[in-house]
């Protein structure tokens, strides 16, 4: 069920992960609280591993594609 995302589509977090990698030079684990389901960002980019950059207003995380949808 792996979708693929353009650089600058919008999506929507579907459920939440038990923690978030932020996408900064030097990544961090922060606790999913950060964010919440529902919440709308832009695709940055691609990583290996059907990873995706995304960004959202608290920040820009590394999410794999199960936890994403496409917003029409």
């Amino acid at each position: 069920m792996s979708q693929e995302f353009a650089v600058g589509d919008r999506v929507r977090l579907i459920r939440l992960p038990s923690y978030v990698k932020t996408a900064d030079p030097m990544p961090m684990l922060r606790p999913s609280t950060v964010l919440s389901v529902g919440e709308e960002g832009v695709v940055l980019g691609r990583k290996p591993g059907n990873y995706w950059s995304v960004r959202f207003t608290n920040g820009a995380f590394l999410l794999d594609g199960e936890y994403l949808e496409g917003i029409r």
